[in-house]
């Protein structure tokens, strides 16, 4: 199964070199010099990583296929993909197997659905279509999201008081 381990973002310099937003645990594992990626849109790859570096906390890349800043330009916003099977990780979700989940507290009660995941550079937020039809977030911690049942279909949230309250 193909899933989004990162997307481009802005070109940084004139050789190619572009920005990365990582959308994955583990990026050592993911990019490293050599690793090929196939892409969103397909057209735009797959792309072969030639250097990567950490430049003030943010993952830099060159593609062995993308020579100067025009060509990096033209990435932006391009999905990077990358083949996946089993579980890498105890723990480790990805979002697609989170959209769609139940939310309940710890009683059981019903609080919503899971309707997608917010990458922060920080921590993930899970957003939640709540009961009464308004839009939530919650960190997605484990003192906050102690349980991720993804086989029974549900998570358990244990929300601060006042986190979901009208405004």
């Amino acid at each position: 199964m193909e899933l989004v381990v990162a997307r481009v973002g802005r070109p940084h310099g004139v050789r190619g070199e572009v920005s990365v937003e990582v959308r994955t645990d583990d990026p050592d594992s993911r990019f490293f010099p050599g690793a090929l990626l196939t892409t969103d849109p397909a057209g735009a790859g797959p792309l072969t990583i030639e250097t990567v570096r950490d430049h003030n906390g943010r993952l830099l890349m060159t593609f062995e296929e993308v020579p100067d800043r025009s060509g990096a330009e033209e990435l932006r916003g391009v999905l990077l993909l990358t083949d996946v099977s089993g579980d890498d990780e105890e723990d480790a979700w990805y979002d697609h197997e989170l959209v769609g989940l139940r939310v309940e507290d710890a009683t059981g009660t019903r609080v919503g659905e899971v309707t997608g995941v917010e990458h922060g550079s920080a921590q993930d937020l899970l957003v939640l279509r709540l009961s009464d039809g308004r839009t939530g977030r919650i960190p997605f911690v484990a003192a906050l999201v102690p349980v991720v049942d993804t086989e029974g279909g549900r998570v358990v949230v244990d929300p601060p008081p006042g986190l979901f309250d009208e405004t």
